[in-house]
């Protein structure tokens, strides 16, 4: 069973607390590096948009970890975030038998 990750970060927040913030790194600066948009960064750093695959993989380059990593903790951030607003126990599950 897997271990559930109290609150965890949008991989935004995490970005700009790891590694924007401590060395004064700003997000036009970052979206040059990736090649992409500031807009795009903007929404990313302020947790409005996803790390999408192609994202994970220039995040890898640009800032290091793997780009499962970045995607893992954007999938740990959305399961969160359903988690609060899911109710499950108004489903039940189908028995399988044999």
């Amino acid at each position: 069973m897997a271990i559930q990750q109290h609150n965890p970060l949008h991989p935004g927040e995490f970005i700009k607390s790891v590694y924007l913030e401590p060395f004064s790194i700003g997000s036009n600066e970052l979206a040059r590096k990736l090649q992409v948009s500031s807009g795009l960064v903007s929404r990313l750093l302020n947790g409005k948009t996803d790390v999408s695959p192609a994202m994970a993989l220039k995040l890898s380059v640009v800032l290091g970890r793997s780009p499962e990593s970045w995607l893992l903790m954007q999938d740990s951030y959305n399961l969160w975030e359903a988690r609060k607003k899911i109710n499950l126990k108004d489903f039940e599950a189908i028995s399988f038998a044999a």
